[in-house]
C-alpha cells in the first residue's frame, strides 16, 4: 500500500428501508458532486473512498438527503480491494451478513431520529414501603 493509498479513508454509506431516495439517486447526487473519490454503487447504497475531508463532505451530503434513513459507517477495505472483494473471493463477503443484521434494525434506528423521546439512563429506584402505603392510602380516599 502506498502512501497516498494509506491516508484515504472508506465509508459505507446505507439507505434505511424507508429512505426516500433511491439507490441510484444517491450514486448520481455523489457524482454530481465532482469530488476525487471513488464511488462504488452497491446493493444497500455505496462505498466512498478517498481523503478523509473529502470523503467526510460526500458522507454529510448523502446525509442531509434524508437524515433520518441514510446510515454511516466505516469501512476497513477500499473498493475492489483483492482482501474483501467477492468477485476475486468469490460468495458473499466478509461482513455482509453483519450488515445484513443491521439492516433489519434501520426503521427502529429512523423512527428515533423521526420521533425523539427524552430518555433517562438513570436507573429508577425503589419506593419505600412508607411512601407506597401513603400513595396506596391517598387512593382509596
Amino acid at each position: 500500500m502506498s502512501l497516498e493509498e494509506s491516508s484515504k479513508v472508506t465509508r459505507m454509506i446505507i439507505l434505511g428501508p424507508a429512505a426516500n431516495i433511491s439507490q441510484p439517486e444517491l450514486i448520481r447526487k455523489l457524482h454530481m458532486m465532482e469530488l476525487p473519490l471513488t464511488i462504488k454503487s452497491t446493493c444497500y447504497g455505496a462505498v466512498v473512498n478517498g481523503e478523509e475531508s473529502v470523503v467526510n463532505k460526500a458522507v454529510e451530503a448523502a446525509r442531509n438527503l434524508d437524515y433520518c434513513n441514510v446510515f454511516t459507517k466505516d469501512r476497513g477495505f477500499p473498493p475492489g480491494d483483492p482482501r474483501r472483494c467477492r468477485a476475486k473471493r468469490g460468495g458473499a463477503r466478509e461482513g455482509f451478513h453483519q450488515l445484513e443484521k443491521e439492516f433489519e434494525l434501520l426503521g427502529f434506528v429512523s423512527e428515533a431520529l423521526e420521533h425523539p423521546k427524552k430518555v433517562s439512563l438513570k436507573k429508577p429506584t425503589k419506593v419505600s414501603v412508607d411512601t407506597f402505603k401513603k400513595i396506596a392510602k391517598e387512593c382509596e380516599e
